[in-house]
């Protein structure tokens, strides 16, 4: 009986897996037939959130020159280099840019493909457009797939799930809101990838609760106005008419950063310092506190917080220091030997003798909850004082 591998996940994982596959095959296959059951009921390489069956509205959330699905000398990985295009090289298009997700997709069905072509004679690649339900059979022994809508399972010698974001059950909090709104006639959406909510329940006019501020706000937001015909003068929003009316709330209660046009130059700082595999080791040692293969008892704001904030303000200044000398008081060697010596309130003393601008120093708890302590008169305030925020942040 030939060999059968089953990848559940048939998105950039997967391909990522076969290439892995096809890049080791001289070396690892002895040439004896493999089946490849890909199963996924979406297109192979794009998968779902990257299919093409999507609006064009819908933008990826990283600069297409930093999006590559082909190894170099940084991957840690078993086997050879396969090098190959970025995005932005691949569609020729601006590095700069962000790719909107139908082009990511189709960089991505032609990255599968290459690496399907790339596989020896006798390894067959068979794609499944169904759901996986479950996985069974014993711990040792080929495993059964069963697949929806398919009565006789896939049978495996081994199976690797390679599954992006998971849809989640709803919460007692949705539930409750879901029954609220059934209850009053009104309409509750409940969390989900933004390009598979029906938003035509979502009418011209009405007032719609949004919580959340994130990156799925963005996709709700460009879907109900650029996507209902509305359009940009300039910075300027002209509405179709057939817009709802947002209402948009969050417990940080501003958007996140905006994506920086900062360009990386100078040397990298020397990471991990502070919060690598030797701290990690030591704080699973301790048996007051962390258990290996248990669960962690420890206490993460005692243990493991701080060091995650030196790390990553090792890292903020670092760069200030090394490529913007002139926002500074002090040499980068001094403050790197009193960084490195001080905890706590030592630390806040040596950035603000060192770091004069306060916009300079990095201040998880603000960047986190920017909005402690701030009040605002009236909601017209607030909405001044928001877009300040978002003004600065641009600025910046």
């Amino acid at each position: 009986m030939r060999p059968s591998l089953v990848i559940v996940g048939a998105g950039p994982r997967g391909t990522g897996l076969i290439e892995r596959i096809a890049a080791n095959a001289p070396e690892l296959y002895a040439g004896s037939g493999l089946d490849i059951h890909l199963v996924d009921p979406h297109p192979p390489g794009a998968g779902r959130i990257w299919r093409a069956a999507q609006s064009p509205l819908l933008w990826m959330n990283s600069h297409a020159e930093d999006v590559t699905m082909f190894t170099d000398e940084t991957v840690a990985m078993e086997g050879p280099v396969r090098e190959g295009p970025t995005l932005h090289e691949w569609a020729g298009i601006d590095g700069r840019t962000f790719a909107d997700r139908q082009l990511q997709g189709a960089y991505l069905r032609w990255v599968h493909e290459q690496a399907v072509a790339d596989l020896p004679p006798g390894v067959v690649v068979h794609h499944h457009p169904r759901r996986a339900l479950r996985v069974s059979g014993p711990r040792e022994g080929r495993q059964r797939v069963w697949l929806e809508g398919r009565p006789r399972p896939l049978l495996a010698d081994l199976v690797v799930l390679t599954l992006g974001h998971l849809d989640a059950e709803l919460d007692d909090q949705q539930i409750e809101l879901a029954e609220y709104a059934r209850a009053h006639g009104l309409v509750h959406l409940p969390p989900d990838f933004t390009a598979d909510s029906d938003l035509s329940a979502l009418k011209a006019g009405e007032p719609v609760l949004v919580r959340g501020f994130g990156l799925a706000f963005v996709d709700l937001m460009v879907l109900l106005t650029e996507g209902r015909g509305g359009r940009y003068d300039g910075d300027t929003y002209v509405p179709s008419g057939q817009e709802p009316v947002l209402y948009v709330g969050s417990r940080r209660g501003v958007p996140y950063h905006s994506k920086i046009g900062y360009d990386w130059s100078g040397e990298r700082p020397p990471l991990p310092r502070f919060f690598g595999p030797p701290e990690v080791e030591a704080l699973l040692a301790r048996p007051e506190g962390f258990a290996r293969g248990g669960a962690a008892v420890g206490n993460s704001g005692r243990d493991v917080w701080p060091l995650v904030e030196k790390e990553l303000g090792f890292a903020h200044y670092h760069r200030l220091f090394t490529v913007h000398p002139e926002r500074t008081l002090m040499s980068w060697a001094d403050f790197e030997e009193k960084y490195a010596a001080g905890n706590g309130t030592d630390i806040q003393a040596l950035v603000s003798a060192a770091v004069p601008d306060p916009a300079d120093r990095l201040d998880l708890a603000a960047l986190d909850h920017p909005l402690d302590g701030v009040r605002y008169g009236s909601l017209d305030e607030f909405q001044d004082g928001l877009r300040t925020y978002i003004e600065q942040d641009l600025n910046r």
